[in-house]
């Protein structure tokens, strides 16, 4: 993961860190990342307009994340979080992300982020919508790291 670039990510959202994100050594506390994994997701699925967080029928749910972290960051920086779908299923999605500091080639970390999609009403696993799925195919990006010969 940490041969991960800018290039293999489909979608970019600029995250500004805030101060109280630091931790007491100074530094980005790791449970902030996820924070940011779940703003990036759903911002794009919202101004795609695939999901209404008050009144839609069908609901994202994370069943599963993870993040690795290559190297710090810390207010006041500004984040970029490269947002790529690698898997979609019948009823899930699996997205990988990574943050980048602005204009910086490498990650600061990266990770997973796997939604189900549920009915709202009744908390039980439903297919993905045919238009989020649409937009979710637009996301697909070929893992593309140079890998030593």
């Amino acid at each position: 993961m940490k041969d991960l670039r800018r290039k293999d990510f489909a979608h970019f959202t600029t995250i500004q860190t805030r101060w109280k994100d630091n931790d007491i050594y100074g530094h980005v506390n790791n449970v902030n990342y996820y924070s940011f994994f779940d703003t990036a997701v759903n911002r794009i699925l919202i101004e795609e307009g695939v999901l209404d967080i008050h009144e839609g029928e069908v609901v994202g749910f994370v069943v599963d994340s993870g993040c690795s972290y290559f190297k710090p960051v810390s207010f006041p920086d500004t984040l970029e979080v490269g947002t790529k779908v690698s898997t979609i299923g019948r009823t899930s999605v699996r997205y990988e992300l990574a943050i980048f500091k602005t204009g910086e080639d490498t990650p600061a970390a990266a990770g997973h982020f796997v939604h189900v999609y549920v009915d709202r009403r009744t908390g039980k696993s439903t297919e993905i919508p045919e238009t989020t799925r649409r937009l979710l195919e637009a996301l697909i990006v070929q893992y593309s790291a140079s890998v030593p010969a």
